[in-house]
């Protein structure tokens, strides 16, 4: 978004270097060669799903982490599109909850509506990849016994900076608060990956163009506090950040 308005853009990438330039088009096909300095931009979420289908404990890591059996096949939950934020937006710490914790993971992008996948066609359905934070009430989760409420507070699913697609799924993925790394692992670590999940996802129920899913967070998780800078970086990707408040 920018003086008001919102478009969508493309950011330049050279070098290893993201550029401070944006260039904006008028939809999501044609292209305008109007440039702004990213200092204008608000990032807004790149995607507008019908639905955010996560997955739970698809790290062994985080399995252990947080003693849980290996599951057999993938755990799924829902996070509504009402949870959605962009990056530079603030994560608001719910009065319900004691204890609030991010969740830095992977999410995929579903580029046209698809139902029975398989596994080996997934890169059909896939427009591309984007950094996600599965934020969590960990406290009312635990009491809950299930995880819709823990999960899906307004602004408990920050996503973007923006959608690309990287040269390899196995990615470094790091998590900071304040600066401090509090998870590293790669996603390539995971129990089930992105062909697997996108067949058993949409031998479930149809993903639409827009959908996100997104792929389980490695160990490391913890609480956030008002005040705290959270980011999540995937390599090849980008930094997505969030202020709590």
């Amino acid at each position: 978004m920018l003086r008001g308005g919102e478009m969508f853009g493309r950011i330049e990438y050279r070098g290893d270097i993201y550029q401070g330039t944006i260039q904006i088009e008028k939809d999501s096909l044609s292209v305008e060669d109007i440039r702004f300095p990213m200092a204008e931009i608000k990032f807004l979420p790149p995607v507008e799903p019908s639905k955010i289908i996560c997955v739970g404990a698809n790290y062994l890591d985080h399995i252990n982490e947080m003693k849980h059996e290996i599951p057999q096949e993938p755990i799924i939950f829902l996070k509504p599109p009402s949870a959605l934020i962009g990056h530079g937006d603030y994560i608001v710490l719910p009065k319900s909850s004691k204890r609030v914790d991010y969740e830095g993971e992977l999410a995929v992008v579903i580029g046209k509506r698809g139902r029975n996948i398989s596994a080996d066609r997934w890169e059909d359905y896939v427009f591309g990849f984007t950094c996600f934070n599965d934020v969590t009430a960990r406290d009312l989760q635990s009491r809950d016994g299930q995880w819709t409420r823990s999960k899906s507070f307004d602004t408990f699913a920050p996503v973007g900076p923006w959608i690309t697609f990287p040269g390899s799924l196995d990615l470094k993925i790091t998590t900071r608060v304040n600066g401090v790394i509090k998870q590293s692992s790669r996603t390539s670590k995971m129990v089930f990956h992105v062909p697997e999940l996108i067949e058993f996802i949409s031998g479930i129920m149809t993903l639409e163009r827009g959908d996100i899913i997104a792929t389980g967070t490695p160990s490391g998780v913890g609480p956030l506090s008002k005040g705290d800078v959270v980011e999540i970086e995937i390599e090849g990707i980008g930094v997505l950040r969030n202020h709590v408040r």
